[in-house]
């Protein structure tokens, strides 16, 4: 089950019922570029998903059924846009269902009379596949059991529907940052400074710094400027014409950082912009966390980053000193500790 990253803490969250119940599925929950790097598939694997080419699952030979089923779990435009944007899910052959009865799923409004909610379509699929499996009947029952509880306890003051809007944002924290954070990589990078009266072109960063939460490790240099930098420009990023005598090409900056990440590092960056930098130094052949849109403060909602840092608190122990890099490398490192002390506690909340 690929899990659309807003369904996860849905207290009606139906795909959450059938993992625990089957013994054999796995339930992915994370932003759909995550979801696209964590799916794995078996041979003959197959997506069930309404369509016009998609084959009525009873109508399959038993020796054309597939081996691992492939649901996706959201509202319908949340299923649309897994779909979509996963291309291992645009190669699967796909399979749908042909409910006799309307769904039990009252709590929800579904586009249309016979679209059904992830734990039905689910038990009607194993049904065909796995008509020896017992125990469906107790499934369905647990679902319809949690959706009368619902109906008879009609939202309060205290319903999803009030909460805060800080509280409502916490579900965004991406859950790759839940846990340790051994394999996080923080970086940041200051960008060229453009030209007064013409648009910025989007180029390599001057400088590139980061630091790796679970060792320690540090990654920080120089890039050779296009043209030489100003005083004022220098000033800005606190730094002096003597750091970058030995300032490296983009392709050396490009070896050294292959060098420095491992192959289970995860990078998070705070801003698009930076993200775009990255894109240059790991050549385009890295994933990147970006954490820009996450909005985690319940009390002060437009709260940034520097701010969130100061409120933390924490100690920045760096061997980089490269000006105002350095400075928003801490603030940023800072903000993931945070993000992951509230997700965390969020877990043990909802375990």
């Amino acid at each position: 089950m690929l899990q659309h990253r807003r369904e996860q803490f849905h207290r009606f969250n139906t795909a959450r019922i059938v993992h625990r119940a089957l013994r054999n599925s796995i339930l992915l929950a994370d932003h759909t570029e995550n979801l696209a790097h964590r799916l794995q598939l078996r041979p003959r694997a197959g997506l069930l998903y309404p369509g016009p080419s998609a084959t009525l699952l009873d109508d399959l030979p038993v020796d054309e059924r597939p081996e691992q089923l492939v649901v996706v779990d959201g509202t319908w435009h949340h299923t649309k846009t897994l779909v979509r944007d996963i291309p291992a899910l645009q190669s699967l052959p796909r399979y749908r269902l042909a409910p006799i009865a309307p769904s039990r799923y009252r709590i929800r409004r579904e586009p249309d009379a016979m679209c059904v909610s992830t734990v039905e379509a689910i038990v009607a699929a194993l049904r065909i596949l796995e008509p020896e499996t017992i125990g469906f009947d107790a499934l369905l029952q647990a679902f319809e059991t949690m959706v009368d509880v619902q109906l008879a306890h009609p939202g309060s003051e205290r319903g999803a529907r009030f909460k805060t809007r800080g509280r409502r944002t916490l579900q965004n924290i991406p859950l790759a940052l839940q846990g340790n954070l051994e394999n996080i990589v923080v970086d940041y990078g200051e960008a060229t400074p453009g030209e007064k009266g013409r648009k910025r072109v989007a180029g390599p960063p001057i400088t590139w710094v980061a630091k790796r939460l679970g060792d320690g490790g540090e990654f920080g240099c120089t890039l050779i400027p296009p043209s030489p930098l100003s005083e004022v420009h220098l000033g800005h990023l606190e730094l002096n014409h003597a750091d970058f005598v030995s300032a490296v090409s983009l392709a050396e900056a490009q070896r050294r950082w292959a060098s420095f990440q491992r192959p289970s590092d995860l990078v998070a960056v705070v801003h698009s912009g930076t993200d775009q930098l990255f894109s240059f130094v790991a050549a385009g052949s890295s994933r990147c966390l970006q954490l820009h849109s996450v909005n985690v403060c319940p009390i002060v909602e437009d709260a940034t980053v520097p701010e969130i840092a100061a409120e933390q608190n924490s100690v920045f122990n760096c061997s980089l000193a490269l000006g105002r890099s350095t400075r928003r490398l801490a603030s940023a490192i800072a903000f993931v500790r945070h993000l992951n002390a509230l997700v965390n506690r969020r877990s043990i909340i909802e375990a």
